[in-house]
């Protein structure tokens, strides 16, 4: 029996990369997304691979409609071993100018959207005792960025709701995991489709990757849970620099204002952000020719805390190499 995957915002972008690698992988894949059109799409796209699909139309920000979907897929699929909480919408511009319904909406479709889907898995995984919840996450939930307020917030929201969630299940012994993949710039059609009113467009700062390697860190994720899962090197470095030097990433990041928006005017845009905007099924989106193609930049916990463990040894052997220098050569006792 194939093992079967729900993927939420799988209609486009990151969503799409990942429910067709699910899909030529071989698993049974349950999309949910809002656009009727974007949905038919995508199931034409993912039958293609010889397996399951199903479309279903919810918004994620409504918790009794992703409770459905699940019910629903449960029973025309069967049983769920990974769910993948995608979907997201965002808007740019100061924090001081957007609307309390715009930072509401964020909070709903990015955060919130996390906390009903995984409750919505919870529901049926946990009797199982086996399952496997992956919450798509930004370097953003790391160090935030200027004029991405609410949705960085979101983002950070997801990492403690996640983090207190995993240690119940620790305390309950539940076999579910719990996974965060933190995602660099993306080459999706977001940065078409985001809620903009600061006079210029949206862009994406180098360096911008493939949906693809996303989706590969995420279905890898599935199969082999990980605590936390970073894609990209400027992932890394955000988080090193948040490490060691805030206040410096502090700067670093207020510098990042312009180079999110294009230098041309353009019109305020009102984006995806309550409604969905029409457009096709695809993956990619404008900055394709600054796409870096790697398939394989991405690093789990695992490999960190090897890392670690690696540097503590070595940090162990010389700390007792100084402590033999400093007291100097043993001496024998003399012969009797």
């Amino acid at each position: 029996m194939a093992r079967i995957a729900v993927v939420t915002g799988g209609t486009a972008g990151i969503g799409l990369a990942t429910a067709e690698l699910f899909a030529k992988r071989g698993w049974a894949v349950a999309v949910i997304a809002r656009d009727s059109e974007r949905l038919a799409q995508t199931r034409d796209r993912l039958v293609a691979h010889g397996r399951p699909v199903l479309a279903i139309a919810a918004d994620v920000a409504d918790a009794e409609a992703v409770a459905a979907a699940a019910e629903r897929v449960e029973r025309e699929l069967g049983p769920i071993d990974a769910w993948v909480n995608n979907a997201m919408a965002t808007i740019v511009n100061p924090a001081d100018q957007v609307t309390p319904e715009e930072y509401r909406r964020v909070t709903e479709t990015t955060y919130l959207s996390q906390v009903y889907g995984t409750l919505a898995a919870l529901r049926f995984m946990k009797p199982r005792n086996r399952g496997a919840i992956i919450q798509v996450s930004s370097g953003l939930a790391i160090r935030a960025a200027p004029l991405q307020a609410p949705y960085c917030a979101a983002k950070f929201a997801v990492t403690g709701f996640t983090d207190a969630l995993r240690c119940e299940l620790i305390h309950d012994r539940v076999a579910v995991s719990l996974s965060i993949v933190y995602l660099p710039a993306v080459n999706t059609p977001q940065f078409n489709w985001a809620r903009n009113r600061t006079g210029h467009g949206q862009y994406a700062p180098d360096p911008v990757y493939d949906p693809r390697l996303c989706a590969e860190a995420i279905v890898s994720t599935a199969v082999a849970p990980q605590r936390d899962v970073w894609v990209g090197r400027s992932v890394l470095m955000m988080h090193a620099a948040q490490v060691f030097a805030p206040g410096l990433a502090d700067r670093k990041a207020a510098a990042m204002w312009d180079a999110q928006l294009t230098d041309a005017p353009a019109p305020d845009k009102a984006g995806n952000l309550f409604e969905p905007v029409p457009g096709p099924a695809r993956i990619d989106g404008r900055f394709t020719d600054r796409t870096e193609t790697t398939r394989s930049e991405y690093w789990t916990s695992r490999e960190r805390d090897w890392a670690l463990a690696g540097l503590g040894g070595i940090a162990a052997i010389g700390f007792v190499g100084a402590l033999a220098l400093a007291r100097g050569p043993r001496r024998l006792p003399p012969r009797r």
